[in-house]
């Protein structure tokens, strides 16, 4: 039997050797090339890094006035996009020694930090935040999720090798430093030296720089604001890393160290509040772009003129005070910080604020603001609150005592007064009746403390205010402003109401025969339900639809002779702006114009215009708004109107010293709500005052003495932007001497007549007999109407 051959030991390790070498570089070909189509299909799902040529960045919406002052900022991420050039470089190092030091250098992998992240973990088992470089992190913000998964790690490595083949280093830095996380809503350095330090980067010191830089690594852990003591070890950690890359000096290093750092979350700087503006800008954006508004940095600049926004909020300020110290104190009992326990808060409501007073003295009180400020209250501005017997507050100093809390308001200066929070409450309205152009807007009192908007939204009875509108309806009847029309008892019967109507006038006077003139100027409630008796509901409500109401808003009754139905303080402006402007319909619009992030138009106003000198087409231009009433009947309503402020229930208005106002004003039943409508050359305003519940203003509370007060307060601010301009006399329009009594001619010799406009074909033909007596002015009475 043959015997085998034993295999030597070293042929046998030999041949083993050659096996193990053959299954390994088997095993690390089929690696390589598993890996190598591995990558090739990653590759193909990542997503392409051209598009980081057209970066939108999302940046807050920003609300502008017509001057440009910021009124307000919506949305989450707050960002300032700069360029690379705008950086202090020493910012830019001090990201490089916090974040990636050999950035200049590797070619977007810094392989020696993988292997100390991969080493971590080895020696740990957990995975730690390490071996990213500025070039990864950029294709991780721009180009992937934030799952922290091994895959997605492997996809940055490969996107940043691309990114840096494609990009320069300064655009891959200026990338960086424009998306980057930051904290408190704040996403890039322009932005977080704004929200901690309320300045540009340009302005940073070095300890600031350094504290910035130090955010990216964990916003929340490192934030001054969250963790000071946190955020100061990683901002010294910073410096330390840019002295030890000779970034900075010794004695630069020791100064920032020691540097007491001041970062605090710095306000929105809002140059202009004006909410109920913004709220409505917001709205009208979101319509049209939907929730992208918030991120596309759009700048939306609006009609208003912030000198008129801010004498408009000043003059409803001011005259809800007015009219809430007629009324009463009501700040009984004090809030006191002994007796109650009570503590001085920092509310601001409107222009008024909480005071704790500290000492009671014959030369007035002396009073304490939340934040510490001394003020002294004279008692000529505290005795408006005083004596009222029946809420038994009695006479004298007394009822203000040290410890006690109240709310005062600044006249001027260094000059304060007693307040309190008006009960009622305001809206007021101006634009440009040319064009439609929103110039001022005031939905209240104060929007944080109410956020209705009574200037658009409210819907109340425009009473007396809407008589314009029906005799405009008369005068395109046949009617003149010499139409006599009996101003007596009437009933009305109302089948589907228990009682008839009888309407009074404000005055429970009657006088009889009164031209249109007058009764207009006198606002003369039972001449209105006459005349609507004589041209009819129909008509009536067509003449208002023309002046841009509603069909809904008008009532089909004569109860609509007194501005029963309802409208808003802007619905009111709109209708006035026909009488302001020659007859045309304007809509009201606030936009001016849209820019996006970096300037370009995206969209411009492009109104109809109202054109009292040109041609009349029909159908109009498409830039010219449509007419509402001729030219000839527009005069004539002026001609009445301007008669209301010159002799009539608005003649305190005469205080302007201009000789181009004209307006009317209103009141509801039991001093419900009180109106002014009225314009002056190329502008037209609407001030209404009431209580949001319809309880009434109180006796004597008119239009005239409650809300004209506003208006003129406002016109006495901007009336200087509108140099006066004389009523023109259209080609038709013609004067006559007349007999008042009857509207009939007379001779220029005889005594008592008057001069009056009238349309040709309206012009009387039939002659009066002479007056022999003046007519009595004091027989006429102006005060309000009671709608």
């Amino acid at each position: 039997m043959p015997i085998k051959k034993v295999p030597k030991p070293k042929s046998l390790i030999k041949t083993l050797f050659k096996w193990l070498a053959f299954f390994f570089f088997a095993f690390i070909g089929t690696f390589l090339i598993a890996t190598y189509f591995f990558l090739i299909e990653l590759d193909k799902e990542l997503p392409d890094i051209d598009q980081l040529q057209h970066v939108q960045y999302q940046m807050p919406l920003n609300i502008y006035s017509q001057d440009k002052l910021l009124i307000a900022q919506f949305g989450e991420k707050r960002r300032i996009p700069i360029n690379i050039e705008q950086v202090p470089p020493q910012l830019i190092k001090a990201f490089i020694a916090a974040e990636d030091d050999r950035f200049y250098k590797h070619n977007g992998v810094d392989f020696k930090g993988l292997l100390r992240a991969v080493g971590q973990l080895a020696l740990t088992g957990k995975k730690r935040q390490g071996g990213s470089t500025i070039t990864m992190q950029v294709a991780r913000n721009f180009l992937l999720s934030n799952e922290r998964t091994y895959l997605r790690k492997l996809k940055e490595i490969i996107l940043a090798l691309k990114i840096e083949r494609q990009y320069s280093k300064d655009q891959i830095m200026d990338l960086y430093l424009n998306k980057i996380y930051m904290g408190q809503r704040a996403y890039g350095v322009a932005a977080a030296a704004q929200t901690y330090y309320g300045k540009d980067i340009s302005e940073l010191t070095l300890h600031q720089q350094a504290m910035i830089a130090g955010l990216p690594k964990a916003p929340s852990i490192y934030n001054p604001i969250a963790n000071p003591q946190r955020a100061i070890e990683r901002r010294n950690y910073v410096l330390r890393r840019m002295l030890d890359l000779n970034y900075i000096s010794q004695h630069d290093y020791e100064i920032a160290v020691q540097a007491v750092d001041n970062a605090e979350i710095q306000p929105i700087n809002v140059e202009l509040q004006s909410p109920h503006i913004a709220e409505m800008v917001r709205q009208e954006v979101m319509s049209k772009y939907g929730e992208t508004a918030y991120t596309l940095g759009l700048k939306i600049f609006t009609t208003v003129p912030s000198q008129f926004q801010l004498a408009a909020e000043d003059a409803l300020q001011k005259t809800l005070h007015e009219y809430d110290e007629r009324h009463g104190y009501r700040g009984f009992p004090h809030k006191n910080t002994q007796k109650g326990g009570a503590q001085l808060t920092d509310n601001v409501i409107g222009d008024t604020r909480q005071a704790l007073i500290t000492a009671v003295a014959d030369s007035g009180v002396t009073a304490r603001l939340y934040d510490n400020t001394q003020i002294v209250i004279a008692w000529k501005n505290i005795e408006w609150a005083r004596p009222y017997p029946e809420k038994n507050i009695g006479t004298g100093k007394a009822f203000l005592k040290p410890n006690d809390i109240i709310w005062v308001r600044e006249l001027a200066k260094d000059e304060w007064a007693l307040t309190q929070i008006p009960g009622a409450e305001a809206a007021f309205v101006a634009l440009n009746p040319n064009n439609g152009a929103i110039l001022a807007l005031c939905g209240g009192f104060d929007f944080y403390h109410s956020k209705y908007n009574r200037a658009t939204q409210s819907k109340r009875q425009p009473g007396s205010g809407f008589k314009p509108v029906i005799y405009t309806a008369a005068l395109e009847k046949g009617f003149t402003a010499a139409s006599i029309i009996n101003d007596a008892p009437i009933v009305i019967e109302d089948p589907s109401q228990e009682n008839d109507w009888r309407p009074e006038n404000y005055s429970r006077r009657f006088l009889g025969p009164t031209s249109l003139r007058v009764a207009l100027r006198e606002s003369i409630n039972l001449v209105s339900v006459r005349l609507l008796q004589e041209i009819g509901i129909p008509q009536a409500i067509d003449t208002a639809m023309r002046f841009g109401f509603d069909k809904e808003q008008l009532p089909g009754t004569l109860s609509l002779a007194l501005g029963s139905g309802y409208a808003s303080p802007l619905r009111m402006a709109s209708a006035y702006a026909v009488f302001a402007n020659g007859g045309f319909l304007v809509k009201p619009y606030l936009i001016e114009r849209i820019e996006d992030h970096k300037g370009n138009l995206l969209f411009q106003a492009n109104p109809p215009l109202a054109c009292a000198d040109c041609p009349d087409q029909d159908p109009p231009p498409p830039n010219r708004a449509p007419r509402a009433i001729s030219a000839k009947i527009n005069f004539l309503a002026n001609s009445l109107l301007r008669d209301v402020v010159q002799r009539g229930t608005a003649t305190q208005a005469k205080q302007l010293g201009r000789n181009d106002l004209a307006g009317k004003t209103g009141t509801t039943n039991e001093q419900r709500d009180a109106w002014f409508n009225g314009f002056a050359t190329d502008i037209v305003a609407s001030a209404w005052i009431g209580f949001d519940n319809s309880l009434p203003l109180g006796h004597g509370e008119t239009g005239g003495k409650a809300a004209l007060p506003m208006w003129i307060k406002f016109m006495k601010a901007v009336q200087q932007n509108f140099p006066e301009k004389p009523l023109t006399q259209p080609a038709g329009i013609v004067q006559a001497y007349i007999n008042p009594a009857d509207g009939l001619l007379l001779d220029q010799e005889a005594r008592g007549g008057i001069w009056e406009y009238f349309s040709e074909e309206t012009l009387p033909t039939a002659k009066s007999a002479p007056k022999t007596e003046e007519p009595e002015e004091d027989e006429l009475f102006a005060e309000e109407a009671l709608f």
